[in-house]
């Protein structure tokens, strides 16, 4: 009789106790397999078990060595974060353009990257007025006064730091509204018209301030965002920094703009806000006597 000694290592593994792991089929596997003695086999068979039970014992490292690995989505945010955050000095992020899933969950990346603060204008505007009711009938017979609600958040929120604002419409319709959101750096949230179209038709998503109704058609609904787009475009453009879903989707070789991951549009915004710091630092070392 002749012992077969499982390789340094796997033995203490197989006797841990069971996970949910597709490694669990390689467990049962292995325990078929007597690890004590094998009688009356001759030395190639007991080689062959040798070499069988090694093999075995290899791919559940391995796939343990997978269950174990994590890799946080945030990690790269975090760290372009923690390279951008002292040039920031807790200068708040405004971001502009027509609202959109996309939209909302940018903001809220940002702000646990850098460790800010999140608000969305128009739910502060909307609890300030008393509800969605309360909007739709100041929509109906008091626009300036919605108008000024919007304008009384927005000056509130400017007075802050350490802010992500995910601004509404209403904050590039008034040159007073523009000239609040230079109280930070503003970034323009572009995403494709079809897309925000399809989140209003298949979600049943209503866009705050507008009639526009999600039970249209999406043709119908699309017309109805390209007018307002139209509308907004000029205040759009007034933003510090534009990021497109299109334009990151070509840069990543996406071929379909959905693929683009808020994690993604992060990055770039990140990246861009970077830019913007460098640049603000060299005119201001231009600017220095000798």
């Amino acid at each position: 009789m002749e012992i077969i000694q499982a390789p340094a290592g796997c033995f203490d593994l197989l006797h841990q106790k069971p996970f949910h792991s597709p490694s669990i089929s390689i467990r049962n596997r292995i325990s078929s397999l007597s690890l004590t003695s094998i009688n009356n086999t001759s030395p190639l068979s007991l080689n062959n078990s040798r070499k069988l039970l090694t093999a075995s014992c290899s791919l559940l490292d391995d796939a343990l060595s997978v269950q174990t690995f994590e890799v946080d989505p945030m990690l790269d945010i975090k760290k372009k974060a923690m390279v951008v955050s002292p040039g920031l000095k807790g200068t708040s992020i405004y971001l502009v353009g027509i609202n959109s899933t996309m939209k909302s969950r940018l903001g809220n990346l940002l702000a646990e990257a850098l460790r800010y603060y999140y608000f969305d204008s128009d739910n502060l505007v909307m609890e300030a007025a008393g509800g969605e009711a309360a909007v739709k009938q100041l929509l109906d017979m008091d626009k300036v006064g919605l108008r000024e609600s919007e304008t009384e958040v927005l000056r509130q929120l400017s007075s802050m730091g350490r802010l992500v604002v995910s601004a509404g419409d209403g904050a590039v319709q008034t040159s007073t509204n523009l000239s609040l959101l230079r109280h930070g750096i503003s970034i323009w949230v572009d995403v494709p018209l079809d897309l925000v179209a399809k989140e209003i038709v298949e979600g049943g998503v209503r866009l705050f301030g507008s009639d526009i109704s999600p039970t249209a058609s999406h043709s119908e609904v699309l017309s109805r965002l390209s007018m307002l787009y139209k509308q907004m475009q000029e205040g759009y453009a007034i933003a510090d920094v534009t990021i497109s879903l299109q334009k990151v989707a070509g840069g990543l070789g996406y071929e379909d703009v959905e693929s683009v991951s808020a994690e993604d549009m992060g990055m770039e915004v990140l990246t861009e806000i970077e830019k913007l710091i460098r640049v603000k630092k060299m005119m201001e070392d231009a600017a220095r006597p000798f």
